[in-house]
């Protein structure tokens, strides 16, 4: 038997929870705490802010697949400065991004709503996780949060589709 399967079932259910969320997204993670590597599906909606951040260690990859949607994840600079962008997307891809360590990322939804598969490197310790970019707001402030993902797709060019439904799991 295996041991973790991505369907439309869980797909689903991740999707109902991050529609009842107040940060507009959940996750299902497949790994237990000891484990070396981390695995799980996100599932998270236009207007979700996730914070420019950092995994410090020296071996904490982060790679994004996506299942469903259209997202874009940027990188800064030490400064704040977007040093490069990627958009993927289910059908015509790209499909994945591999983010190296050290490095400061984000991720944008640009369609109603996004699945991604995430896999990181490493332990998961709350404690040492991530590190969040001292230039951008904090994801607890909601207004300036929503200020600075709307600047950055501005910034970075990128259409967002608000209203068209996503293209569906096969």
């Amino acid at each position: 038997m295996f041991a973790n399967v991505i369907d439309k079932d869980l797909v689903a259910r991740v999707l109902s929870k991050a529609r009842q969320s107040p940060r507009l997204r959940a996750n299902h993670c497949f790994h237990r705490p000891e484990e070396r590597l981390q695995r799980m599906v996100n599932a998270a909606l236009y207007g979700s802010y996730f914070a420019p951040h950092r995994h410090d260690a020296e071996n904490k990859r982060e790679i994004f697949t996506i299942l469903s949607g259209r997202a874009a994840v940027i990188e800064f600079s030490d400064q704040g400065e977007i040093e490069d962008k990627v958009l993927v997307e289910a059908g015509p891809g790209p499909w994945q991004v591999e983010i190296p360590p050290r490095t400061w990322h984000t991720l944008i939804v640009l369609s109603p709503e996004a699945v991604l598969y995430e896999v990181i490197d490493g332990h998961y310790d709350a404690a040492t996780h991530k590190r969040f970019a001292p230039w951008a707001p904090p994801e607890s402030d909601f207004a300036k949060g929503q200020a600075y993902l709307e600047s950055l797709i501005t910034r970075c060019g990128f259409a967002p589709n608000k209203s068209s439904p996503s293209p569906p799991i096969p």
